[in-house]
């Protein structure tokens, strides 16, 4: 991951209340948010295991794993979400 573009992401998002943290890089956690509404994320994917268990998050983190931790490249909105 680096040092390089590291943020933090609550696991619950803050407007649930959520406190507990993780760091992650970036182009991750902007993925994770133009996947999933906060309310999926209260609700089923407020852990880095269910979050991984997800195939479009599973796919993204096994190609985003290649690249150099300098890496970033926008994030599209996931069609689901719109």
């Amino acid at each position: 991951m680096g040092k390089i573009r590291v943020t933090e992401h609550h696991l619950i998002p803050r407007r649930y209340k959520g406190k507990e943290t993780r760091m992650m890089h970036a182009i991750c956690h902007r993925k994770i948010h133009a996947t999933f509404t906060d309310q999926e994320l209260r609700d089923h994917y407020h852990s880095f295991e269910r979050l991984l268990a997800h195939d479009d998050i599973r796919t993204f983190v096994d190609w985003v794993r290649k690249k150099p931790p300098e890496f970033y490249a926008g994030t599209k909105m996931s069609g689901r979400r719109k």
